[in-house]
């Protein structure tokens, strides 16, 4: 099961109390106080897990506690700090504070971690108020709570290339094509329900990963179909697909529609790089040209057969390029360059 938000309340722990001791020892009169300080409460971190895929594990149970740190103990000893709670989320988690909506941090790399809660400081033992006038305090600090505070886990899948379409527009065909994956495709129309990632690997060991997220309809960002709640999988992509079987009704319409969808969601991500992939080119006449339509600032247009492999080859060269940051002024080197 693909799980890609959750919400978690999190607490750090609880740090240790300061000790009010005195030393005692034969042969030393009036020691003085030698109350040692309070352990430091465990901190509550996020640590990628590069075997982790969804946050599933965060459905099944919301509450974690970090340990607390122990007390203060005579001779100046200082309580053991509370161990620290560390919680394993796949690459490409953003964590946001419930209550303040603020970003605490998002982990991109393998091994990358982050504290969303801080322990608690440990409370000072007596010997900390001695002075002068007071030689024999009796006075100790309790340690601090550690924070507490729900947090919102959103998953945001890491990928160069996101496609893009409406229900039935052919993405999932294209992806078990080109890669391993292994979407659900079917003989009858449906939509995928979940985001898909699959690897394409080329020659001289040149790759990049598409993400297949579900069909956008006209209407989404008012909750129509899915709604928009997948448009985050592709946000962190360098380029998009947006495909468009041959056989649409209107495809300037469905066009125009995908456009506004992906502007009613992020103008930053309707400003992404993209081309189109006119979709099931083996509907059409041998020797027919592509449909013709307006399209504004697309890099390239593309026709493919994913059932009949036509046209990959061409496709994948060119969306390779187009991922590649090093590359930007080699985009669309390959298919049919589009001038609106």
């Amino acid at each position: 099961m693909f799980i890609d938000h959750a919400v978690i309340e999190v607490k750090a722990g609880t740090g240790g109390s300061g000790s009010d001791a005195f030393r005692r020892e034969k042969g030393v009169p009036r020691g003085g106080p030698a109350g040692g300080d309070g352990g430091k409460g465990g901190d509550v971190l996020l640590e990628v897990d590069a075997q982790l895929t969804t946050l599933l594990d965060y459905s099944y149970k919301r509450h974690y506690k970090a340990g607390r740190g122990l007390h203060g103990g005579g001779k100046n000893c200082t309580g053991r700090s509370g161990e620290d709670l560390i919680l394993r989320v796949p690459k490409g988690t953003v964590a946001f504070d419930v209550e303040s909506g603020d970003s605490l941090g998002e982990l991109l790399e393998d091994g990358e971690h982050r504290i969303i809660a801080y322990g608690g400081r440990g409370g000072r033992g007596n010997t900390h108020f001695k002075t002068p006038t007071r030689q024999a305090p009796r006075y100790w600090e309790p340690g601090e709570e550690g924070e507490e505070r729900r947090v919102r886990l959103e998953l945001k899948l890491i990928a160069d290339v996101g496609l893009v379409g409406e229900p039935n527009a052919g993405k999932s065909t294209f992806l078990a094509t080109v890669t391993d994956a292994r979407p659900k495709v079917a003989e009858y129309p449906f939509t995928t329900l979940e985001p898909n990632l699959g690897v394409v690997r080329l020659r001289d060991f040149q790759s990049f990963v598409i993400a297949d997220i579900p069909g956008i309809i006209e209407g989404a960002h008012e909750g129509k179909g899915l709604g928009h709640q997948f448009l985050r999988h592709i946000e962190r992509t360098r380029t998009l697909a947006l495909m468009i079987p041959v056989d649409t009704e209107n495809i300037q319409q469905t066009f125009e529609a995908l456009r506004a969808e992906l502007d009613a969601y992020s103008p930053e991500l309707a400003a992404a790089p993209f081309c189109v992939v006119l979709t099931k080119t083996d509907l059409l006449p041998p020797d027919a040209e592509l449909p013709e339509f307006q399209g504004e600032d697309a890099w390239a247009v593309f026709g493919v057969s994913s059932s009949a492999k036509r046209g990959l080859d061409e496709l994948l060269a060119a969306l390779w390029k187009a991922s590649r940051p090093s590359e930007e002024s080699t985009i669309g080197g390959g298919g049919q360059a589009w001038t609106p």
